[in-house]
């Protein structure tokens, strides 16, 4: 049974490995079931976000606390935005 630094790690581990997630649960003896578990059982951090200027046109530009960035000229619902953080967090 592993801990919850032990979990921790592993989560955290893949999300910055570049590895599909069977690449990844491989490389770790671990079951991608496993792997998948203990994903949707992190809860999502919040992190502090800088509104810059008012942009030109529309949509938006949200940038991951990976470094990763969607762009999009679509508008969303605030709902539907924070779905959609949610979802290009986990």
């Amino acid at each position: 049974m592993a801990s919850k630094e032990e979990k921790r790690r592993m989560v955290d581990g893949f999300a910055t490995s570049g590895m599909t997630r069977r690449e990844y649960c491989a490389k770790h003896g671990i079951a991608v079931s496993t792997l998948d578990y203990w994903r949707l059982k992190r809860k999502p951090k919040l992190v502090r976000v800088a509104i810059e200027g008012q942009p030109s046109g529309p949509g938006f530009t949200l940038t991951l606390g990976n470094g990763r960035r969607i762009e999009s000229s679509w508008r969303f619902a605030e709902a539907d935005m924070a779905r959609l953080i949610r979802a290009a967090e986990a």
